[in-house]
This record gives structure tokens, sequence and C-alpha cells, in this order.
């Protein structure tokens, strides 16, 4: 299995179901699918989006994957815990072209592409899998499109390490930027393509605090080994600059943080 920058503890586990539970709102308004559909949810990790799908489109049927096997049982238990009975699992690489055309609806990525080393050639594999007239729903991040307040040079220095680290493995934590050509370029007709920013300051000190305090500082945190093994900084800047990253949030007077993830869907012409 490829690797993975975020790892697998139970620590990241809580960060992405706490994750999506606060970018609810914003990633999922409009992600409804119709009863009877059959919908790919790629990549679906700990269930944590799993859990909102299901909810949200209670009729719809989901066919949850996912490469890792201890992600998948999580998902199945945490998913069953809730009581949605309308989502099956199943341990497959989704490179290894497991289901034959047409197998499907809609297909639903969300936080995958970043972590693939050939992410187009997975898209062109989806379009194959699903039905013509189906939709497929992308939600990828932008890390370079990111800017907070106070700015330390420490916390700049770790930021562009966390992102060089992961570059290293083959995989692109800035894909959010390039989701029309890799849509179009798999064969889908864009049917919308929004960047979907989050902002807090102290007139919105909830939003800062949650995310940079559950979703910032806690998945920055998982490329500690990777950027001190390469050497991008040492040990001392990397804690100064975790602490000036978490700082952002301890004074909503003077703090703010901007991210922005991009949202793109498109359709398999030919229905």
């Amino acid at each position: 299995m490829a690797e993975y920058i975020h790892g697998y503890s139970e620590r990241e586990l809580i960060r992405l179901r706490e994750q999506a539970q606060i970018l609810e709102p914003l990633l999922h308004a409009h992600v409804r699918y119709p009863a009877n559909s059959r919908t790919l949810e790629m990549g679906c990790g700990v269930g944590a989006q799993t859990a909102i799908l299901a909810r949200n489109s209670p009729g719809a049927r989901f066919h949850s994957v996912d490469i890792s096997a201890v992600s998948l049982a999580a998902a199945r238990e945490y998913v069953q815990a809730l009581g949605y009975s309308n989502v099956t699992f199943e341990n497959v690489d989704i490179n290894s072209r497991p289901f034959p055309p047409e197998s499907f609806d809609h297909v639903f990525v969300c936080f995958v592409l970043e972590h693939l080393p050939d992410p187009l050639l997975t898209l062109r594999y989806l379009h194959s899998v699903l039905r013509p007239g189906g939709s497929i729903t992308l939600i990828e991040g932008d890390h370079g499109a990111t800017v907070w307040s106070p700015s330390t040079g420490a916390s700049i220095r770790v930021w562009r390490a966390f992102i060089q680290a992961q570059l290293d493995l083959g995989h692109d934590p800035q894909i959010g930027r390039r989701l029309f050509p890799l849509l179009d370029r798999a064969g889908f007709k864009v049917a919308s393509l929004e960047p979907l920013p989050i902002y807090g300051d102290g007139h919105s000190p909830k939003t800062l605090t949650d995310f940079v305090d559950k979703i910032i500082v806690p998945m920055t945190q998982t490329g500690k080994e990777a950027v001190l093994k390469a050497g991008y900084v040492d040990e001392a800047v990397w804690e100064e600059g975790i602490k000036d990253l978490a700082a952002t949030s301890k004074d909503p007077a003077n703090g703010s943080f901007f991210y922005t993830w991009f949202k793109g869907v498109g359709v398999k012409e030919g229905a």
C-alpha cells in the first residue's frame, strides 16, 4: 500500500470525523442522490464522509471502498453504530480496476486525489464505471491557498515543509486548483466547479478555533516524522511553528486563518 502522509492513528481518526462534522455545511451542500441510485464512494477512509452521505440520501445505495483494511473496519463500525443500512463496504485498491464498466450512477471522492500518484489515471477509470448521464463529485483542498495571522517565520517554514513532505511521496496537497483540467482530460463534462473557502477570526471565533484546533494543527502534526526525516526543519523549529499555528486561535482579536477547498462536479455524457 502506498505511503499516506497522515497515517492511521487513533488521533487521526478523531481528526477526520471532527473535520467532517465541522465542514459538512460547506462541503456537502447540494450533495444528494436519488432513491435507488448506486453511488461509489472512493477512499471512504474511516467513514467520516460516508455517514453524512448515508444520512442525507437515505434512499440511495452507497458502495464505499478503501485500500486500508484498518480504516475500512473503523468505517463499517462507525456507520453501523449510527444505524445506517444503505452502505456496503469493500477493501479494494481502486487502481486495480475492480468494477466493470457502467456499474454506478454516481461517484463521490473527497480528500483522496491528493494522495494518489496518478489522479488522472484514476479519474479515467472512474469515468468508465459510471453509467452515461452519471455524475462524479470531487472535493479536494489546496494547501497553497492558505494564509493566517499572526504569520511567523517558523509557522511558514513548518507549513511549507509539510507540503513538501507530501510532494516527496509523489502526491499533491495543492490539487484543488487542478480539478478542472483533471475532470476535463478524464472525459467528463464539467458541470460546476467552485472554491469553498473557510475563514475564521474574531468575528467568527468558533469557526477559527474549530478549524485551527481540530483540523489544521492535528493535520499538520501528522507530517512531523516525514518532515524531520527529510531535514526540512529541525525539531526546535517544528515545535515553534506548530505552537505559532495553534496560537492563531488563542487570540481571536488578532488571529485569523483562511483556507480553500475546491468542489467539482463532472458528468459522463451520452445518456
